[in-house]
């Protein structure tokens, strides 16, 4: 089963998907995408991690996201916009190779026998991008965001804190 989780910043994406992977296991995965680009930063993704308790199952991976997925688990993967980042910066900004080599990372979790919680963010519904690499990301974003929905059994819109089936 796979879950698709999209909205704005702060719309509760990640408390919906959280409390969502709990109610289906006692033990859920949580896969952070997360590239540590700082110190602050990695004080930040520790602060996450605390904010999880024990029943949680924490899981970094920057690109290769079926990777450490087991059968039969229940995994939250936080977030498609993070997990995109790590291509793009990797291909210098090249839009078809990251969605191209995105599209063959997403697919493999397609294969596996788990519940996955996908979320992502809808960055094309906010303010315009005022720089041409925002604009490539924004429209990177917006096909794979296609791409998952697509594929997904389940898409869940938050608007406000208030989660809208949309799929």
């Amino acid at each position: 089963m796979l879950y698709y989780i999209t909205g704005g910043e702060r719309s509760g994406k990640s408390r919906y998907a959280q409390n969502l992977a709990l109610q289906l296991s006692s033990t859920p995965y949580y896969l952070a995408t997360s590239r540590i680009w700082d110190d602050n930063h990695r004080e930040r993704v520790d602060r996450h991690i605390a904010e999880r308790d024990d029943q949680w199952i924490s899981i970094e991976e920057e690109k290769e996201l079926a990777k450490p997925i087991i059968e039969h688990s229940v995994v939250v993967i936080d977030c498609v916009t993070l997990w995109l980042t790590n291509f793009f910066v990797d291909t210098k900004n090249d839009v078809s190779a990251s969605l191209l080599q995105a599209k063959v990372e997403f697919d493999k979790l397609l294969s596996i026998d788990a519940t996955i919680i996908i979320i992502s963010n809808e960055i094309g519904m906010g303010v315009h991008a005022t720089t041409e690499v925002g604009r490539k990301f924004t429209e990177l974003q917006g096909w794979m965001n296609q791409h998952i929905a697509k594929n997904a059994d389940k898409a869940i819109l938050m608007v406000s804190g208030i989660p809208v089936t949309i799929k």
